[in-house]
C-alpha cells in the first residue's frame, strides 16, 4: 500500500475511496447512529442496516423527482 500511494496514480485511486465508500460508513455510524461492536451482533445486524440506509436514500431519491 506504501508504494501504491507514493505515485500520483495511487494516491488519486485512493482518494476517490473516500468519495464513494466510507461516505456510506460515516453515514450509517454518525447520521443513523448504528456502532456495532464484535462479529456476531455485525453480522446479524448489517443486512438490516444496509436495507435501512437503502430505503432511506431511495426515499430521498423519490421524494426529488
Amino acid at each position: 500500500m506504501k508504494e501504491k500511494l507514493e505515485t500520483s496514480e495511487g494516491w488519486a485511486i485512493y482518494k476517490l475511496r473516500s468519495q464513494t465508500v466510507e461516505t456510506v460508513f460515516e453515514i450509517i455510524k454518525e447520521v443513523m447512529s448504528f456502532r456495532l461492536r464484535g462479529l456476531e451482533k455485525m453480522a446479524g445486524e448489517w443486512n438490516l442496516i444496509c436495507l435501512a440506509y437503502n430505503c432511506k436514500r431511495l426515499h430521498t431519491l423519490l421524494k426529488t423527482t
